[in-house]
């Protein structure tokens, strides 16, 4: 099997800027406005303009991620299973760390069977061929309990841009379940996590942020936010 070199220069190794605003319903239509004909919408979005995130988020059994994000630790990091338009066709688990300011995301793919198993608590078979990332939370389930804890869900408007790897999302209706046994439902129970008409505006790119996006997104009175949706649907549930 040819070894794999790390290359800071690849999409999967390279840790970027993430930005958090608490918008309200208003402020993402006005936002809207202003990026028409300035970017695109993702082509994944289709002809409805937006997509709907499911994820299963695991901690372990002293809730180290939980903890670490309400402290602000530096580094930290969190596992998620998550799905898109309720759809189990593509399923991925994701390892996401954040590292003075900027994140860095791993996956890849699991089979539904794996997911189930991972739902219930469950370890699933590895082979030497498993994914190295599928591996490690598998020791972390055995080691530190490490579990399912909430599921989060929204629909995301995505806005990409090339130059500087530059994504802009517009996150709306953030609900939040402790029904983990149910993540691969069509539908399932869900409480919404903010105050009403509030949703989450997020701002992702490399190296730099063109001035032209930059001015476009400052409405002057956006709130930055620190905590992740995992956190606050967390919060919630406590």
């Amino acid at each position: 099997m040819e070894k794999k070199i790390y290359d800071p220069s690849l999409p999967e190794n390279r840790y970027r800027h993430e930005f958090k605003y608490l918008c309200s319903y208003g402020e993402l239509m006005m936002l809207k406005v202003r990026l028409k004909g300035l970017v695109s919408l993702d082509s994944h979005v289709g002809k409805a303009g937006v997509y709907n995130i499911r994820s299963l988020y695991f901690d372990d059994i002293y809730d180290t991620c939980f903890n670490e994000n309400e402290a602000g630790t530096d580094p930290r990091e969190k596992f998620r299973i998550r799905i898109y338009n309720h759809s189990s066709e593509r399923i991925s688990l994701e390892l996401k760390r954040k590292v003075r300011g900027k994140t860095w995301k791993q996956s890849c793919l699991l089979t539904e069977e794996q997911c189930r198993k991972l739902m219930k608590g469950g370890i699933p078979a590895l082979t030497e061929e498993s994914p190295a990332l599928l591996r490690k939370l598998c020791l972390l389930m055995q080691t530190r309990q490490m579990m399912p804890k909430v599921i989060v869900e929204y629909e995301r408007v995505p806005y990409v841009y090339p130059h500087g790897n530059v994504r802009i999302t517009m996150d709306e209706n953030i609900s939040a379940s402790d029904r983990t046994e149910l993540f691969l439902e069509k539908q399932i129970p869900l409480r919404p996590i903010l105050e009403a008409g509030q949703h989450i505006l997020e701002v992702k790119y490399d190296e730099y942020l063109p001035d032209y996006i930059y001015r476009t997104v400052q409405l002057g009175n956006l709130r930055q936010t620190a905590f992740s949706k995992y956190y606050l649907c967390r919060r919630y549930h406590l």
